[in-house]
């Protein structure tokens, strides 16, 4: 069998992340999909693994179960790394156990509940030289690739201003009925943690924003709102950002923005030149500037950088997006498993994951002080 042995937590029947996973994990043939814990119904589980042709006696009541009978199995003929493809809640305690039985994780958004869990982790992972990719994904599009890059090389000048939003529409139709609270997880503290819209779509942007400018945000003003009294977590955010010196910025994400679809934007102003991109147009990026036409870079391109073009897998003026996003992450953590060494930018760690639950917490902090500003710390 071709590729790293991979196993997935979550992600079984009717799970769209689950399918995007196993896609990313098949595109570039680094890993091969072995077995897991597809569902807490084990029955479901099985029936699931059967309809994607994997042999029955790899599928597993628990993550518990999982370990014990993978570690029981010839080193080359075990899992070397697991997804987990689950709830914000289930997210810890199986990262924490597979971390510990020496096993390479690839985990979903927000890493944790808390930004203790995460630190926890961060930990474990430096000590046990664990490679752990979070899928931000919108890291591993070309043209945000490209955009890092022009930033590195200073094209853009002194960077003075950044503007990142995440529109979606996705509770609007939902939210104005109360009876359909209880049926939607995120909605509920205990499932979800302590934010919905920022510990979600929130964390998205602000990845995104300190990946692509490699500038951390040292503090934030943050005005949520649940838009019914009863609802305790947020669905909307407007975020103020500082970063130190003079640069400031805004984020904003909200989940009842309605029509919007996917409404990823980030833009960043230099003290030369300026640059946009947008992911539902994300195969260009654009390059601003006060005295000349803007410039469109496009993904594919032979002077791109190598990095983004790395992350190319088909002919330019060819659509490629989002399941390719993350077989990018994919592509970079099986580097990282084979060769132990990590690429600065190929996925976002668990030290990302760290950054994303400060962000988080810092942000509700800062709302029920009443709007005050909170530092990262």
């Amino acid at each position: 069998m071709r590729g790293i042995k991979l196993g997935i937590v979550g992600g079984g029947p009717g799970s769209f992340i689950g399918f995007t996973h196993r896609l990313a994990a098949k595109m570039d043939e680094e890993f091969a999909l072995v077995g897991g814990v597809f569902s807490s119904d084990y029955a479901k589980s099985v029936k699931f693994a059967r309809s994607i042709d994997l042999d029955v006696k790899r599928v597993y009541r628990s993550v518990d179960e999982l370990i014990e009978r993978e570690r029981a199995l010839p080193v080359d003929g075990r899992m070397t790394a697991v997804t987990i493809a689950t709830p914000n809640y289930l997210h810890y305690d199986a990262a924490r156990k597979l971390i510990r039985a020496g096993f390479h994780v690839i985990c979903d958004k927000p890493v944790t509940m808390t930004c203790a869990e995460a630190e926890r982790l961060e930990k474990m992972v430096g000590e046990r030289g664990t490679v752990f990719c979070l899928t931000h994904n919108y890291t591993g599009y070309p043209m945000v690739r490209e955009a890092r890059k022009l930033i590195e090389k200073g094209t853009l000048g002194r960077i003075q201003k950044i503007d990142v939003q995440y529109y979606m529409g996705a509770f609007n139709p939902l939210v104005h009925d109360k009876k359909n609270w209880k049926s939607i997880w995120r909605f509920d503290p205990s499932k979800a943690g302590i934010s919905c819209n920022v510990a979600d779509l929130g964390t998205h942007a602000f990845n995104l924003v300190e990946y692509i400018t490699q500038i951390e945000v040292k503090a934030v003003l943050a005005d949520l709102n649940t838009l019914y009294d009863g609802l305790p977590l947020d669905l909307d955010a407007t975020i103020l950002l500082r970063f130190g010196g003079n640069l400031k910025g805004v984020l904003r994400s909200s989940h009842i923005a309605t029509g919007e679809e996917n409404a990823l934007e980030i833009k960043i102003y230099g003290d030369r030149m300026g640059l946009r991109w947008e992911e539902e147009n994300p195969n260009c990026l654009y390059l601003l500037s006060d005295n000349k036409p803007a410039q469109v870079y496009s993904r594919g391109k032979s002077s791109n950088t190598k990095f983004s073009l790395e992350g190319t897998r088909v002919y330019r003026g060819l659509p490629e997006g989002f399941f390719e996003s993350f077989a990018n992450l994919y592509k970079g953590a099986a580097k990282a498993i084979r060769t132990k060494r990590e690429t600065s930018g190929a996925f976002p760690t668990i030290h990302d994951g760290v950054r994303t639950m400060k962000f988080v917490e810092a942000a509700v902090s800062s709302h029920k002080k009443g709007n005050k500003w909170v530092e990262l710390r």
